[in-house]
């Protein structure tokens, strides 16, 4: 419960905009809203954070990590890496489970568009250290847990999940008989 009310107070109180660019090297993506963010944080479970449903070691990688800024105490949400396609952050985080690192990526503000905290995170290190780990291991941790989905084109095209959900679903996601009457009107 002091964790429900830790949230609402902090989504309840105004946001004051932070310049977290000092010190950044994050390479921009020209994105929209997009600037440069270098921060110490504390590498969490975001489902914990939230709910207090906390398994060890930040879900073993089968759950969302966030990054717990330590400046303001705000949950910032990292959802990419620094990889061309989007993939999650998750990966290049979970070595980090609990401790205390230092990020550098881009920050996406816009309360306008409601997206606040957004973080596309391009190098960790865990404070105090100088050496930076790029996080750009998504894809190489993908091939090592699907070896037998080698091949040519992008990995979503190969990936076991994605194909048996389009061999359930179909690729429109309607079932597969709603497909089937989509493609005959086409």
């Amino acid at each position: 419960m002091k964790r429900f009310i830790t949230l609402l107070a902090l989504l309840a109180a105004p946001a004051a905009a932070q310049d977290f660019s000092e010190g950044s090297e994050a390479k921009t993506w020209n994105l929209y809203a997009e600037v440069p963010a270098l921060f110490e944080a504390t590498v969490v479970d975001a489902t914990c954070e939230i709910t207090g449903d906390c398994p060890a070691n930040c879900g073993d990688g089968k759950r969302q990590l966030g990054l717990l800024r330590s400046a303001d105490n705000v949950l910032v949400y990292p959802n990419k890496n620094s990889q061309p396609a989007f993939t999650g952050a998750a990966v290049e985080l979970l070595p980090f489970c609990g401790q205390t690192v230092e990020v550098d990526g881009l920050l996406i503000e816009d309360p306008d568009l409601s997206a606040t905290n957004i973080y596309l995170v391009q190098k960790v290190r865990t404070k105090g250290t100088e050496e930076w780990t790029k996080a750009n291991q998504w894809t190489k941790v993908w091939a090592e847990n699907h070896p037998d989905a080698k091949g040519k084109g992008p990995w979503f095209r190969r990936d076991p999940r994605v194909n048996a959900r389009i061999d359930t679903t179909g690729y429109l996601g309607i079932g597969l008989s709603h497909e089937e009457a989509y493609e005959a009107v086409q």
